[in-house]
């Protein structure tokens, strides 16, 4: 029996793909890579509990594979570049075909598959980019692209006989519609709506990524997780303050806050939680405290009591809450998103 290394993120596409190779009596073992930049699947609140439910449902087996500082690195410097955003989705793919060329290798399977779909995305799934992927991956010839491979060339694996090219399919475009009527062939019910699953084609998200790497180029786990959380701000090239939207937030901050951190809030009011990290000194301290106040229910009175904590050291500081002025002049913010939202939000108003 003929055997497939398949890439599965979760979505529609890739279960799909291996859906389509499992029609074929081809035996599937599938490889779900993990990053810094993607859905935590261990994390419920921003995931399905069951992140896999065609394995379960159709009998394959999924393998998980954390990319960690690899991924971390070519997201600095990728060699064909970003995306729109801060997304190097061309180096991506090489990365995690290499990846699962090694897992293909201990297993002895005989080809890789992915869900890509031609023209789906506008820099990796081109006509002319899936070579280049496959070449600097060591697979030339060897990755199935199941949902769009009759408009591709022939592939080892279908030149072997070991794939019937009239059972794939020829896919195109951005339209989901092939996929659902597929979907809806093969009894796959349960798998998510369309959206984006990597942070890094986020603005927002890219925009913090870039700033932090500007002025911290080696960040560590828990800087790049805080950059889900909060609103950001810089008070100098070392020293950022990131303040909680909510309780949940303010408890994730809270956990992910370093030993040389500053933890503040206003007592016996809603208050969130603020993280001051870095090299920090006595302004950009009171900096901080005054933007917590300002985010708290006391942000009206002229003068508001902040608790500090540093470890087990507590102390308060008297501040005036910040204006409008000094949270516009320090907030890390990509304006050209924030004034398009705002322009949108006028647009409706006026509607």
């Amino acid at each position: 029996m003929a055997r497939a290394i398949a890439l599965l993120s979760g979505g529609l596409d890739s279960t799909l793909a291996v859906l389509t190779v499992l029609k074929q009596g081809i035996d599937v073992t599938a490889v779900t890579f993990l990053t810094h930049f993607g859905c935590d699947i261990s994390d419920s609140s921003s995931c399905s509990k069951n992140p896999f439910p065609a394995a379960e449902k159709f009998g394959f087996e999924v393998k998980l594979c954390h990319l960690a500082d690899k991924f971390t690195g070519i997201v600095k410097n990728p060699k064909h570049g970003h995306g729109k955003n801060m997304n190097p989705c061309i180096d991506c793919r090489i990365l995690m075909l290499r990846e699962a060329k090694e897992l293909m290798s201990m297993l002895g399977a005989d080809f890789i598959v992915t869900g890509e779909v031609l023209g789906q995305r506008p820099m990796s799934q081109r006509r002319d980019s899936f070579p280049v992927i496959d070449r600097e991956a060591g697979l030339a010839g060897y990755v199935v692209r199941p949902l769009s491979a009759k408009l591709l060339k022939v592939t080892i694996p279908e030149q072997k006989g070991l794939l019937n090219r009239d059972l794939l399919h020829g896919f195109a475009g951005r339209s989901r519609k092939p996929q659902m009527a597929l979907a809806e062939e093969l009894r796959l019910t349960d798998y998510p709506a369309p959206a984006g699953g990597c942070l890094l084609t986020e603005p927002n998200y890219s925009y913090r990524l870039k700033e932090l790497l500007d002025h911290k180029p080696d960040p560590s786990l828990n800087d790049l997780h805080l950059l889900r959380l909060g609103r950001h701000f810089r008070l100098s090239p070392e020293c950022k303050a990131i303040v909680g939207r909510d309780e949940e937030e303010n408890n994730r901050i809270e956990a992910f806050a370093g030993r040389d951190s500053f933890l503040m809030r206003v007592e016996d009011v809603g208050s969130p939680t603020l993280l001051l990290s870095g090299e920090d000194s006595g302004e950009q301290i009171h900096h901080a405290a005054s933007i917590c106040a300002r985010y708290s229910d006391a942000k009206h009175l002229p003068e508001v009591e902040v608790r500090v904590r540093r470890q087990d050291n507590f102390y308060s500081l008297l501040v005036r809450p910040a204006d409008h002025a000094f949270i516009e002049t320090y907030r890390i913010e990509n304006r050209k998103t924030s004034d398009r939202k705002k322009n949108k939000d006028h647009a409706l108003l006026k509607a």
